[in-house]
């Protein structure tokens, strides 16, 4: 399967699905406290996108091969949940950690973008997984350039989060988007520079870096989605969409409501 580049009317079109899915995590960000369920804020997701957004929540219905229907309109994963948590009726506590990824699709194009968010006062290690991995996307992000290669991406966010004494998930990974929601190529947490895929200017794919404060080793929780860590140690993702440009990337999972940028990132889009 090769890699979809994007002309600028494409790229004009992800922009809007993409800024949709980082708005519905504003919507999302004053109800994620103690006592909420995943499942209210998968309500409050979905009418907001269908409703307001008029578009799709894409996740629902999800079926890749070898998988049942995703049931959800969006995933939510707690503590040691690295990814693809399917909402319920369990009540979020404080203390809790839980990743909100939000995959939206207008007008036939998708954009995916997903946050970590701290429920009430996390611990100090929670706080600082949770800003690390953060940290690690940037580091990703910031390697992205016409000319340089996937391995580049990789081998930042790895060589960040193994300094930390973090380990990085390597079964799961970003991926090309536009308008199906996993396109080539596959993008790498991890890896040796100067591999893989040279970048290109009309590109467009997610850096969601998963990174857990113990064992890289992970499993399945038996519902046929959902992964977790092996030895249960917490576990944190952030997830944003860009697209390469000529002179660099832009990030276009931004909104009003998105975190402030680390102190060595200067731009979103240059």
């Amino acid at each position: 399967m090769s890699i979809t580049i994007k002309t600028a009317a494409d790229i004009a079109a992800m922009r809007v699905a993409c800024r949709l899915a980082s708005e519905v995590l504003d919507i999302l960000t004053p109800h994620v406290k103690a006592g909420v369920t995943t499942n209210e804020l998968d309500r409050i997701a979905h009418d907001h996108i269908v409703n307001v957004q008029q578009a799709i929540p894409a996740p629902l219905n999800y079926q890749p091969p070898g998988y049942t229907p995703y049931p959800k309109s969006i995933c939510t994963s707690v503590n040691h949940v690295i990814c693809h948590g399917i909402p319920s009726d369990k009540a979020l506590k404080n203390g809790d950690i839980v990743n909100l990824d939000i995959t939206v699709i207008k007008d036939g194009w998708h954009g995916d973008t997903s946050r970590m968010f701290i429920v009430g006062e996390g611990s100090i290690a929670a706080k600082r997984l949770c800003h690390l991995t953060y940290e690690a996307m940037w580091h990703g992000i910031l390697k992205v350039k016409p000319g340089a290669r996937l391995g580049d991406i990789g081998h930042a966010i790895q060589t960040f989060i193994e300094k930390q004494g973090l380990s990085v998930v390597r079964e799961f990974c970003g991926h090309g988007i536009g308008q199906k929601f996993h396109e080539e190529p596959q993008i790498l947490h991890y890896g040796r520079p100067g591999t893989l895929d040279v970048l290109v200017p009309g590109m467009v794919f997610t850096i969601e870096p998963m990174v857990n404060a113990g064992r890289r080793e992970l499993k399945e929780a038996g519902d046929g989605w959902t992964i977790v860590t092996k030895d249960r140690s917490l576990s944190a993702q952030w997830e944003h969409t860009l697209v390469v440009t000529e002179t660099g990337f832009e990030v276009m999972t931004l909104s009003a409501g998105s975190p402030p940028l680390p102190a060595f990132v200067t731009t979103t889009s240059c």
